[in-house]
């Protein structure tokens, strides 16, 4: 078992491409972990090898120092974990590894089916993913993606969580504005059942501003990017909204710490942001 730094990138890349997601091209793998925002990470996650030195496991890890009530927390996002079938023994190591480090608040925000019960007896919790689905209508109304405009747009923590993500893989923006103020909105675009129709909304500057003005997200999305729906979780964006329907099965997010709740994990500065499939 070994961290993952510059030299093997490129092996776990081409591991995770053959065996656990060929949608995703190695050279994206490689970009998603060369993370756009200023963090000092002791690696890219852990990995195991074989006697002859091929890969055969990997966990990545996508790290983070966020300001919460005036202090500096240090976050490690759990990113993609595959092991090959005769090395699953070890593979759960990589996990316990990780977790071992201590000062970090750990988060999963997209274990799959098999991991959600391995998480849940090593002490992570569930965040709260009630989901609505919403119909993008063509709602008119300002709504920008141009980066120089939401650039001008934003000051302080809004501009710099902005600055941070603007060249995030995964990342999408859109700024919404009114008389009353200004909602910087980002999102991804997702599959569900093989079908890329969807947008979810990962963080909104202003859930109040965007409450207000959701209509022109909703429309812009439509209108100008040809995105027919929007996932939005009520613990992002607010109570859902008219015109939409509350999914039956959410996907599950968690998170394990010792000193912070729920209220305080987002989904910026993850794998959610650093790479599409």
């Amino acid at each position: 078992m070994t961290p993952v730094t510059g030299g093997e990138i490129r092996a776990v890349a081409e591991f995770l491409h053959t065996h656990l997601n060929s949608r995703v091209p190695v050279e994206d793998w490689i970009r998603a972990v060369d993370v756009p925002w200023k963090v000092d990470a002791p690696d890219h996650g852990l990995m195991l090898t074989d006697d002859s030195g091929a890969v055969v496991g990997a966990l990545l890890a996508f790290y983070s120092e966020r300001e919460i009530g005036g202090r500096t927390e240090r976050f490690c996002n759990l990113g993609a974990w595959c092991v090959l079938p005769e090395y699953r023994f070890h593979g759960l190591k990589l996990l316990k590894t990780m977790l071992s480090r201590p000062g970090y608040h750990f988060t999963d925000l997209s274990p799959s089916g098999n991991v959600v019960p391995i998480n849940t007896r090593l002490g992570f919790r569930f965040l709260d993913t009630t989901t609505a689905l919403i119909p993008n209508l063509p709602w008119p109304g300002r709504a920008t993606s141009d980066p120089e405009r939401i650039r001008r747009a934003l000051t302080g923590p809004d501009l710099a969580r902005y600055l941070d993500h603007a060249d995030a893989p995964a990342a999408r923006h859109v700024l919404l504005t009114d008389r009353h103020g200004a909602c910087l909105v980002t999102y991804r675009r997702d599959r569900r059942k093989g079908l890329p129709l969807f947008a979810s909304i990962l963080h909104v500057s202003d859930p109040v501003a965007f409450r207000r003005m959701r209509r022109r997200f909703h429309g812009h999305l439509l209108l100008r990017h040809g995105v027919p729906l929007t996932l939005a979780e009520t613990r992002v964006t607010g109570p859902r909204p008219a015109l939409s329907v509350r999914l039956t099965a959410p996907r599950r997010k968690m998170f394990r710490s010792d000193s912070l709740g729920p209220e305080h994990v987002d989904y910026l500065y993850s794998e959610l942001v650093s790479l599409n499939w």
